[in-house]
């Protein structure tokens, strides 16, 4: 390991923009913690990647406030330096009117988005604040900036992880931690196909007549945001795709 390889934790690495993520950070000499529920996926990713660079996967749901402590408190010695956390883990379930709302839909959002956020950062911080040095990375959302129609609770789940992400930034200000909130808008994932249930159809139509963003694209700007010098802190990035204006501001073609 070379002296100015960092180790990155990456949540929700199975999928989306932390696979994305996992991927780049593999060319650019960091030292990768990959984690997720899916065990087969992690696997997979693990020795696709491990030619590239010292990898290790943990198996855990962030939700599950023992299994964070027990997969994190695992760590070899060799691996319990953290420099960069990436909380990227998050999901929406179901899009309705608050009064139609399901509330196992509620509890999925604000368990993942919210308390799993926590309970990984909780057990990562204090080694981050004993060495006075690291850079947490929070994915949020453009649903943390304006509430639209049907977005209620999601959109609540994502104005948390902002405010955390803000008050993460005061109080670890004092232990020279650098705190980045990135809040993409439309990204090409599974994100819509889970919040439709698995519904292709509702899933696919998110993204019809326009071009929106890749896990690709959100992971440059997380190389780009842990690459900076140590001296400069990009604190808050939203990124939209050329077609989207706002939350509800999308030009899509006419097919």
């Amino acid at each position: 390991m070379g002296n100015n390889q960092k180790t990155v934790f990456i949540t929700g690495a199975t999928s989306g923009i932390g696979l994305a993520t996992a991927r780049l950070l593999s060319e650019h000499n960091f030292r990768l913690i990959i984690c997720g529920r899916r065990k087969e996926r992690l696997e997979n990713l693990k020795q696709e990647l491990s030619s590239k660079t010292e990898i290790l996967a943990l198996s855990f749901d962030v939700r599950n406030r023992q299994d964070v402590k027990t997969a994190i408190a695992s760590l070899p010695s060799t691996w319990q330096s953290i420099d960069v956390l990436i909380n990227n883990a998050g999901n929406a379930h179901g899009l309705s009117m608050i009064q139609d709302g399901d509330q196992d839909d509620w509890d999925a959002m604000l368990d993942i988005n919210v308390k799993g956020l926590l309970n990984v950062s909780k057990e990562i911080l204090p080694g981050m604040t004993a060495q006075n040095s690291g850079h947490i990375i929070n994915i949020g959302s453009i649903a943390g900036k304006e509430v639209y129609a049907k977005g209620n609770v999601y959109c609540a789940s994502k104005f948390a992880v902002d405010a955390i992400t803000q008050g993460m930034r005061i109080d670890l200000n004092a232990h020279g931690i650098k705190v980045t909130g990135i809040h993409p808008g439309l990204v090409n994932t599974e994100f819509s196909k889970v919040r439709f249930k698995g519904d292709k159809e509702k899933a696919d139509k998110v993204y019809e007549g326009m071009s929106p963003l890749y896990g690709e694209d959100v992971a440059d700007v997380i190389l780009f945001a842990i690459t900076r010098p140590a001296h400069v802190q990009l604190a808050d990035l939203v990124i939209f795709p050329t077609a989207q204006a706002s939350s509800t501001t999308v030009l899509r073609k006419n097919s």
